[in-house]
């Protein structure tokens, strides 16, 4: 019997860590908490060892394509395939830094956009049957769709966008901000918001990729955590982490043969019209 692995993305700490702790309670198989830091996730594993549980980790950063691919190596020698994928790690900058927008959106959808959607094409090959994908997106998402000019929203919320077409969008964003141009083209003014905006269409393309594979039953969905109690938002969420991991588990441990939600943008468990 193959082992079944559940991987946590940006796990060492906030979200991402009560993610891993849920799913030792609820997953039957491995949870491998990933992150950038062996150090950081070394604690982390040692935190929840002292609460009975017993996750496994690997190292991984987002921005480091080889870190992926020794993490797919790593899934692929060890269970053969992955049954439930959680995309949360992510970056956002204070509201109070002083890096400029250029660079803000340049690194934001770096490691957000570009990042997250490296692991999935890296790691979505060994998705098996019935595998379950959670990417954590953003209310952010949404607030910054509705700033768009309706040119660009009609191209994000095209249901036939391609992924090529989604990439090319983002990269349209992050060239203007070289220069400063992003809202006169049509773009909001959030270097994260436009970050997540990728995140959510990514989802919906990935569903609509998937849906024609040959592997049965593997569910897509992108979330929004609330407003989480976290070093991200310095700590003024008024969620809890447990709180903020919720959605984000609930779609990681949908049943087999889930109709809906499939391909959709949710809250608080609830699908959301996205856009």
């Amino acid at each position: 019997m193959t082992k079944r692995v559940a991987i946590v993305t940006g796990a060492n700490k906030g979200i991402g860590y009560a993610v891993v702790q849920a799913l030792c309670k609820q997953f039957d198989g491995d949870v491998l908490l990933t992150g950038r830091s062996e150090e950081r996730c070394k604690a982390a594993v040692a935190e929840l060892q002292k609460q009975g549980m017993s996750p496994k980790y690997h190292q991984m950063d987002l921005d480091d394509q080889t870190s992926i691919n020794k993490l797919r190596d790593f899934v692929k020698e060890q269970y053969g395939g992955i049954d439930v994928l959680v995309n949360n790690a992510g970056i956002a900058f204070k509201a109070a830094s002083t890096a400029p927008f250029s660079e803000q959106a340049t690194v934001s959808c770096a490691t957000n956009f570009y990042g997250t959607l490296n692991v999935c094409n890296t790691l979505f090959p060994l998705l098996r049957p019935h595998a379950r994908v959670s990417n954590v997106s953003s209310m952010a998402s949404q607030m910054s769709i509705a700033k768009c000019s309706d040119e660009i929203k009609a191209k994000f919320k095209d249901p036939k966008i391609t992924m090529d077409q989604l990439k090319a969008l983002i990269q349209q964003f992050i060239d203007a901000a070289q220069t400063d141009s992003h809202q006169k083209q049509g773009f909001a003014s959030s270097a994260y918001g436009m970050s997540k905006v990728g995140v959510t269409v990514m989802s919906f393309i990935q569903q609509r990729e998937l849906n024609s594979d040959p592997r049965e039953d593997i569910v897509v969905n992108a979330c929004c955590p609330g407003y989480v109690d976290t070093d991200m938002t310095s700590h003024k969420g008024h969620k809890t982490v447990e709180q903020g991991a919720d959605t984000p588990v609930y779609l990681a441990m949908l049943p087999s043969g889930t109709t809906s939600p499939k391909g959709n943008y949710l809250s608080d468990r609830t699908i959301k019209n996205w856009g």
